[in-house]
């Protein structure tokens, strides 16, 4: 049984995968720098200059009562909120993930088609059917 997990631990697959999480926990570090600190600033001053991930909903109020000013107020208050503003910034983090997935295999489809569309060289007949293909030749040239 060790024997067998070592032959799947040392596979390819195992590699290419873990190479991939990695990459992924990167690319989202990366998309939820780009949501946060560089789309949600401009909409948050369309908005009207707030902070989008401080839109919040007080349910109930903490040991320390309202109103908030921020959500890490309201925290720090114990105070139970709904962060609808952060559930906004992870929508358009996951919009944001999942259309550059869509445009990498998007790529990969279009290259993956352009190989089956490539012709494939064909096939080299069979001994036979030269041999059959040379006496064809020589009986022509006889008549």
């Amino acid at each position: 049984m060790l024997r067998e997990f070592k032959e799947f631990a040392i596979k390819g697959n195992m590699l290419d995968m873990a190479v991939g999480i990695i990459i992924g926990a990167a690319f989202a570090t990366i998309v939820n720098s780009l949501v946060n600190d560089v789309l949600m600033p401009p909409i948050g001053l369309l908005v009207g200059g707030v902070d989008f991930s401080d839109f919040f909903l007080v349910l109930k109020d903490g040991a320390v009562p309202g109103p908030y000013a921020t959500l890490a107020a309201a925290q720090e208050g114990g105070a139970v909120t709904l962060n609808w503003g952060v559930f906004i910034n992870a929508i358009i983090s996951f919009l944001i993930v999942a259309f550059s997935v869509f445009l990498v295999v998007r790529a990969f489809n279009k290259l993956k088609r352009k190989e089956e569309e490539a012709p494939a060289a064909p096939p080299k007949p069979a001994p036979q059917e030269v041999l059959l293909a040379e006496i064809r030749d020589i009986l022509k040239a006889r008549s």
